[in-house]
């Protein structure tokens, strides 16, 4: 029982035994009258106070039954109810209602999976992993993709022709017209215009890691990663021109979300955040009210939006990002990926097959004291 709880139960005692005295002494008693007031007052603050307390400890986000410990990397869903999530050494889960159940799905390969995507129920890729001490020939290339075409019930490997056979690649953009990018380790870069079927390389300037991206068709996007890399492409990435903070040091950025071509905000490491109002020419420090490490934003519009990180970090705002605020997540595994169908409906994934999934509910009302009669 908590405090403010354990305050309201002793003071509904005291209530009961002045009711009683109230009632001895007579209707006409000032003093058992004001004294039955005054508790009566305590009463209905104290059980207002039990009632937000409980409140702010209960979260819209909950723990979702998962069935695996494998390090989740990456979810997506079509919309509230069909999903998919994947992992280490292949781990790859799916869910037809919200989450409420997962189901394991066959795997489609011992590597780990760092990212996904499906274009509607039936078209899906995987972007695929080697481990190093795996690799069973010189020139075999340490990165690959997955193509489905039966929602995942079978999967063929794709591999990037001309890819360097070191090249790490982390993450996969696509875009509904068809295009794709998948970038990674020291500033790769490859795109596709025929739906994954061919990759090109594209060049950027960088050579840190990529690790976040956002595209909000086939022409615009941005890319960010370590060395406090950010970049934006208004060409499909034909062009990237880079943008500098200045003093910011060597800070990694994790992840970027873009509502318009002006607004965005990019996430990384120590809890930075930091937003842009002219497409990310320039960008500006914002406080997040945490120094854990953000792994990834994804804002609903141009003023809410969410963060996840290590240590179960999640942060939200409904300003723009002027105040971010700390939600409870019932979890303190690393949370990697974040993903959002509406403002209704969000899932984050992380380390030790952690999924956590958001719903919010309508507050409970306090209940009411009835008068005395």
């Amino acid at each position: 029982m908590s405090k403010a709880e354990c305050a309201t139960t002793n003071l509904k005692r005291r209530l009961c035994i002045h009711r009683c005295a109230f009632r001895l002494h007579g209707l006409f008693n000032p003093r058992a009258l004001g004294s039955y007031l005054c508790l009566a007052a305590l009463v209905a603050t104290a059980t207002a106070a039990a009632t937000t307390t409980s409140a702010h400890a209960s979260s819209a986000w909950s723990r979702q039954q998962t069935g695996t410990m494998a390090w989740l990397h990456a979810v997506y869903f079509l919309d509230q109810e069909r999903g998919w999530a994947v992992g280490g050494n292949g781990a790859l889960l799916s869910t037809r209602d919200g989450g409420r159940n997962w189901v394991s799905m066959r795997r489609p390969t011992e590597d780990a999976l760092r990212d996904l995507y499906f274009a509607d129920e039936r078209e899906g890729w995987l972007v695929c992993e080697r481990s190093i001490y795996l690799l069973k020939e010189k020139d075999e290339p340490r990165t690959y993709l997955m193509n489905t075409r039966d929602g995942g019930a079978s999967w063929r490997r794709v591999d990037v022709s001309g890819m360097d056979r070191d090249a790490r690649l982390v993450r996969a953009l696509f875009t509904p017209e068809g295009r794709a990018w998948a970038f990674g380790e020291a500033g790769v870069l490859y795109a596709t215009r025929d739906g994954g079927q061919s990759w090109v390389r594209q060049r950027v300037p960088t050579h840190h890691l990529l690790l976040g991206g956002a595209f909000l068709n086939g022409a615009e996007g941005w890319l960010v990663g370590a060395g406090a890399t950010l970049l934006r492409t208004s060409d499909g990435g034909e062009t990237w021109r880079a943008s500098t903070i200045r003093g910011l040091g060597e800070v990694r950025f994790t992840a970027v979300s873009f509502v318009d071509r002006w607004r965005g905000w990019a996430v990384g490491g120590g809890g930075r955040v930091f937003a842009t109002t002219d497409g990310g020419q320039t960008w500006r420090a914002q406080a997040s009210n945490t120094i854990a490490d953000l792994y990834d934003v994804r804002f609903l519009n141009a003023m809410e939006g969410w963060a996840v990180g290590a240590e179960g970090t999640v942060i939200h705002t409904t300003d723009g990002g002027r105040r971010w605020a700390r939600e409870a997540s019932g979890t303190t595994h690393p949370l990697e990926r974040l993903f959002f169908v509406n403002r209704e409906r969000g899932w984050a994934v992380g380390f030790g097959g952690t999924i956590i999934a958001y719903a919010p509910t309508a507050p409970k009302r306090a209940p009411q004291l009835k008068q005395p009669k």
